[in-house]
Order: structure tokens, then sequence, then C-alpha cells
């Protein structure tokens, strides 16, 4: 079994430093995706409300046989749901479809700006930490202006922003703002999902000197820039593939050749998208 580095968060507890993603999974393809994941020795799992998974990726936990302590289950507020009172009940929710007594990650999906509730629900969620309930809380698709906010009215920082980040969106200037205020970086759709990134002649030249696949190399450079990638898979042999890229490194040329393209986002800009 694969051994996993994790970071330490600004809270205290610990983050592997790769997961499992399941969008867009079924709850039985969830449940199967997330068993299989666990055994192989993933211990990071994220899901959201809005992927209408919950409920697969719960039974999946329990299922693998792993103990509840090691597993780190991530979970996102919704839209629809931002709000103080409404943070509370949506979690509640989200609690009852994973089964689980307490959420270990639980993310503010989507800032919404133009709706203007995102400090409100994240009193809620500081709420859910004092109380026990999360272990962790943290923002996702986040700007440092709307980071900025959350400090500045209720003193507490997210101890993860969950971004698009990829070679072709490498986000320089948002994790250079984490890194200076200790927050850590998680990468969503980390392989570009949607572009030619895996095809692209300077990923696999770099993946057929070192022996991998262009796939690994990718996320291997996540993992050099201190970011926490989550590639989606329910294939137990690219689960397996994703997970061992801590026993090689890329040199400066390489990380340079994998992240030296075009800059373009795959998804929403957190300044307009809204995602209810």
């Amino acid at each position: 079994m694969v051994s996993i580095p994790t970071h330490t968060l600004n809270d205290g507890t610990k983050l592997p430093a790769i997961g499992l993603g399941t969008w867009p999974m079924s709850d039985a393809e969830a449940e199967r995706a997330v068993s299989e994941a666990l055994g192989l020795g993933y211990r990071l799992v994220d899901t959201a409300t809005n992927y209408r998974n919950e409920s697969g990726v719960g039974l999946g936990v329990a299922r693998s046989g792993v103990p509840r302590e090691e597993v780190v289950v991530t979970t996102k507020l919704p839209g629809r749901h931002h709000g103080y009172e409404e943070t509370l009940a949506s979690f509640e929710e989200s609690r009852r479809r994973l089964a689980l007594e307490y959420v270990d990650l639980y993310l503010i999906h989507w800032p919404l700006p133009r709706v203007d509730k995102y400090v409100d629900s994240w009193r809620a969620m500081v709420r859910l930490r004092e109380d026990g309930l999360v272990r962790s809380i943290g923002v996702s698709n986040f700007t440092a202006e709307h980071i900025e906010r959350l400090e500045k009215e209720t003193g507490v920082l997210p101890s993860v922003n969950q971004i698009e980040l990829h070679p072709f969106f490498p986000q320089d200037e948002l994790r250079a703002f984490h890194a200076a205020k200790g927050i850590l970086t998680e990468s969503w759709s980390p392989l570009g999902r949607g572009t030619d990134l895996l095809d692209d002649p300077a990923v696999t030249g770099v993946a057929d000197a070192l022996g991998v696949t262009p796939g690994q190399v990718v996320l291997r450079w996540h993992t050099q820039l201190g970011a926490v990638p989550i590639p989606k898979s329910s294939d137990p042999d690219r689960q397996r593939a994703n997970l061992d890229v801590f026993g090689f490194e890329l040199d400066q040329d390489q990380l340079r050749a994998v992240g030296d393209r075009a800059h373009r986002r795959v998804g929403g800009d957190p300044e307009v998208h809204e995602e209810f």
C-alpha cells in the first residue's frame, strides 16, 4: 500500500497530499470507487451536496473497513443554502446522507458574491467547528478578496481553498496569497479536464523520461507546487496510478516544461459563477 505524505493545516489537523474526487459519480459508482480507493491507500475523499452522491460516499467509507478516524471526508455547502441558519441545516442534511458523526473538512462550494451571504455561512461553519461537528473548515473557488473579507469580518481564515488548478491555469498569485496566509491549496480538475494536456508533447516527453504516465507527471507537478490534487477516477488501475506519484520527482526543467503553456480556465469564474 502506498504511503501518502500529509500537510498540517493552520488549525493543526492533517490533510493527505492527494485525494479522490467523486464528481460526477452516482451513489452506486461513488460507493464502489470510494471503497476501492480506500483499500488502495487513499485517505482523502471529496464530495459535495451538489454532486448528489454523499450517500454513496458514506457507504463507501463504511464498506471499506478502514477505521473512520483514518479517513478525511470533505463535503461542500451549495449556493442555495447560503446564510447562517441555512448553512447549519444544510450541514445536518449532508451529515445524515453521509451517515457520519462528524465531517473532516467542510467547504463553501462557491462564494456567490451577488447573493452576498458567504460571510454569514462562514460564521455558521465556525460554529460547526467549535461544536466539534466539523474538524476543519474551508472554502472553494474563493478569490483573495473574498478570503480577506472573511478574515476581516470574522477573524477566522479558511484552512483550505479548493480551486481550479492545472498546468493551463496555475494560479500563481492566488497560491502565493494562500502561502502567505497559511491556507492550503487544493486542486480541482487537476488533470485539466476537457483539454489535450495529457497528450501534450512536453508532458509526454517528461513521462517517457521518467518511465511514468502523463497523468502521474501532472499530479506530481501539483504535489511539488505544494497543492493537493483530487483527481476523479472510478477505475482501480487508474486510482492506483494516480496515487503512485511520490516515488519520483520532477527537476526544475521538467516542472517548467509541464507548466509552460497558455493560461485558460476550464471552469467558472468565481466573481460571476453561480451554482445553486
